[in-house]
């Protein structure tokens, strides 16, 4: 019983999961500014080289834990975005303010 328990399965498809969730905050413009992508990059590697030392449950904590990372950095990237389109916003509505302040 202590046998099963000790051979986790290969996380072949939790590594795809955390490669897919890496390429797609890297697409949504995150760099290396995201200490959240950065964190995701060193996991995915440091899984990849417990998979290869074939310690699977390490390799799956570690591919897991560089997902959730990669997600974090594409909602910051998606906040930082959104605060952008809020900022500009606000400097338009105050530029049209003072052109309404000088008409009147």
């Amino acid at each position: 019983m202590l046998g099963g328990c000790a051979n986790d399965p290969v996380p072949t498809e939790q590594l795809r999961l955390s490669e897919q969730a890496v390429a797609q905050a890297r697409s949504m413009e995150a760099s290396e500014a995201y200490e959240e992508l950065v964190r995701a990059e060193s996991n995915l590697s440091a899984a990849r080289a417990a998979l290869a030392a074939g310690d699977n449950r390490e390799a799956r904590m570690l591919a897991e834990q560089a997902e959730l990372d990669a997600r974090l950095a594409e909602a910051r990237v998606l906040k930082d975005q959104r605060q952008a389109q809020i900022d500009d916003l606000t400097r338009r509505i105050q530029r049209l303010r003072q052109q309404l302040g000088e008409v009147r």
